[in-house]
């Protein structure tokens, strides 16, 4: 028997939890507002918020929806999500690359050899490149992702007759 909405979820449009998750998210967020507000570099911090939310909204976001609808298109034409009882690959590929982009965006930097004065002054120690230890990085996160979905692909076969 469905239950009919109480007044909360009537009046607030939807559950207590949500409630309580949005109203903890933005107490967080006027706290950081307040700490950054006697920072002499709150402007600048407040530009690069903006501007990454412009850059995620206009450039990003087409990007990796675009690139997941062509995956979800090439697997659709190759029958992997249409056979019953397959496992399906789509996010075996979603995950890792998903992390794979996020630990890019965060050491952009680094990956690309930028920023090695600047790093130099701050800290006093050389930077060095990440390309290559990002690469392995993308390279394990693919293959035990490849691994997870063969045990997932193994035991579904076992089970069947």
């Amino acid at each position: 028997m469905a239950r009919s909405p109480g007044r909360l979820a009537t009046g607030y449009g939807s559950g207590l939890l949500h409630l309580v998750v949005n109203v903890g998210a933005l107490t967080v967020a006027g706290w950081v507002a307040l700490r950054l507000a006697d920072e002499p570099a709150a402007g600048r911090i407040l530009l690069w918020f903006v501007g990454a939310a412009i850059a995620h909204d206009l450039v990003l976001f087409p990007l990796y929806s675009g690139a997941d609808a062509g995956l979800r298109r090439l697997l659709r034409a190759s029958g992997a999500t249409t056979t019953p009882g397959r496992v399906r690959v789509l996010n075996h590929v979603r995950v890792p690359a998903l992390a794979a982009g996020l630990t890019f965006l965060i050491y952009l930097p680094g990956i690309l050899g930028l920023g090695k004065v600047t790093y130099q002054a701050a800290t006093g120690q050389h930077r060095q490149q990440l390309l290559g230890e990002w690469l392995t990085l993308v390279a394990v996160l693919f293959a035990a992702s490849g691994l997870a979905y063969a045990v997932r692909v193994g035991r579904r076969a076992r089970r069947r007759p």
